[in-house]
């Protein structure tokens, strides 16, 4: 195995170190302890490179290494440790001496550990793998959440019956059958339903998403999304508390009216300085969460759903589990846990045909000029949060930091540029104010979310800006 100069170079190169990469110094030696860590948690997440004698912030340099002086002693400690191969590369580079240390990926349903500990990579540092992680890699080897039983020796009148099959052909304007064995039989090609010694057996993703009304299904009835709208910005009163009791499918519609329901009115200000009156929240921003955090929540993890909750300066929705990607990447990259379901909910018309639809949620907060919505990983959940307006002065750094990056990724996936002046046009504000963008920019560059897109145009006036990741 080796690795050329010029590929070196390029993962140098990297603007981030990520779940598959890691650069160490270690100029004088590397603690055999936390190498060992290292490719535990780097095979966990599919495998990568650990490399030593590197600098690990940009802008990276070879600094060389004098750790592992007889790589192939290293490689046969490592396997007697670890029980897997790591093959470490000593490489003569121009500014020192480099070790690249390949780490293969863990086998599908196993996940590595090392004195006791799964470990897994979270930014650039090593955790302790989550459990809904845990779970999704056990259960690999086996028969998926979505194929498991919800109930079984079903008639074809129970199918019907507990099952709203005539809403699937609805939305995905089809002609219904003439009799209950099409319409079972269409059930049956999309996995909702399989036929089973004793007549049919429903799925978990068939009742998930069709049942008329999921206290019917023992397990599935605690995937049932709840809504709590309080009374101020905080916990201390909840003035509403309610589970829904339909499939996400048959649900989905009469959930979004009763939420936008109970959230007021506000009166906007638009670019045009003229005084309307709109949801304090979009409706298509709120559709377009609540659909993402059904469809990519964990459903392995037990007694959780989805939570809407209302508060007097914000909606927060939230979902078991946490994302397969970066938050950062929310907006352009789309990767789902659940392809099963996001299928199926693209095709009955309930979420994008492509994508997590989060560019239309931020071009709704854009356009009635709110706080960017913010996206946040707990411990066990995701949770995504949309903010009331505010006038720009009463927004706070974050608030304006998160906004710029947001703005700066919509116009990338767009096939734009974030300028000065886009960034003043986004927050509603005069040319005056340019300095104050400036400072705003500044912020987000030395956050590390945003660089200059040409670094050899010195004319300020004309800069523009792209993503970290670009």
């Amino acid at each position: 195995m080796t690795t050329t100069i010029d590929e070196l170079e390029r993962m140098i190169g990297a603007p981030r170190e990520n779940e598959c990469l890691e650069f160490k110094l270690a100029e004088n030696g590397y603690d055999s302890t936390k190498l060992c860590k290292y490719c535990v948690g780097i095979a966990n997440e599919g495998g990568g490179k650990l490399i030593l004698g590197v600098t690990d912030k940009r802008p990276r340099q070879v600094r060389g290494t004098r750790a592992i002086n007889d790589p192939a002693d290293m490689q046969a400690k490592l396997y007697t440790k670890l029980g897997f191969r790591v093959d470490i590369e000593e490489m003569s580079h121009p500014r020192g001496r480099v070790l690249i240390c390949h780490i293969p990926s863990r086998p599908r349903g196993t996940a590595y550990e090392f004195d006791g500990a799964y470990l897994m990579r979270s930014s650039d540092a090593l955790v302790p793998m989550s459990e809904d992680r845990l779970r999704e890699i056990f259960s690999e080897g086996g028969p998926d959440w979505f194929s498991r039983p919800a109930r079984e020796s079903c008639s074809a009148a129970d199918v019907v019956r507990l099952l709203d099959t005539r809403i699937y052909f609805d939305l995905t304007k089809q002609p219904i059958p003439r009799d209950q064995e099409g319409e079972i039989a269409r059930f049956q090609s999309e996995g909702l339903v399989y036929e089973d010694y004793g007549g049919f057996t429903i799925t978990n993703l068939g009742a998930v998403l069709f049942a008329k009304k999921l206290e019917e299904f023992e397990e599935i009835k605690r995937k049932a999304p709840r809504f709590i709208a309080y009374e101020g910005a905080d916990k201390r009163k909840a003035l509403r508390d309610i589970y829904g009791n339909r499939g996400y499918v048959v649900g989905f519609q009469a959930l979004l009216e009763f939420i936008s329901s109970h959230i007021p009115s506000n009166e906007f200000i638009g670019k045009a300085f003229r005084a309307e009156v709109f949801k304090m929240f979009p409706d298509e921003a709120l559709r377009e969460l609540v659909a993402n955090a059904l469809i990519h929540q964990d459903f392995t993890a037990t007694g959780n759903s989805v939570v809407i909750e209302l508060y007097s300066d914000r909606l927060e929705i939230s979902n078991p589990g946490t994302p397969p990607i970066s938050t950062d990447r929310f907006i352009d990259e789309y990767r789902s846990r659940n392809e099963k379901v996001a299928d199926l909910m693209r095709r009955v018309g309930i979420c994008e045909e492509r994508g997590s639809g989060i560019d239309k949620v931020v071009f709704k907060a854009e356009f009635y000029q709110l706080p960017a919505p913010d996206f946040r990983v707990s411990e066990h959940r995701t949770i995504a949060v949309m903010f009331a307006y505010k006038p720009f002065d009463a927004m706070d750094g974050k608030d304006r930091v998160r906004s710029c990056f947001q703005h700066c990724v919509l116009k990338y996936v767009t096939n734009e540029r974030m300028s000065n002046k886009s960034l003043r046009d986004r927050f509603n504000l005069p040319k005056s104010k340019s300095e104050t963008v400036s400072r705003i920019i500044a912020d987000t560059i030395q956050q590390g979310k945003i660089k200059v897109d040409d670094p050899s145009n010195k004319s300020k006036r004309y800069v523009k800006y792209v993503p970290w990741w670009a």
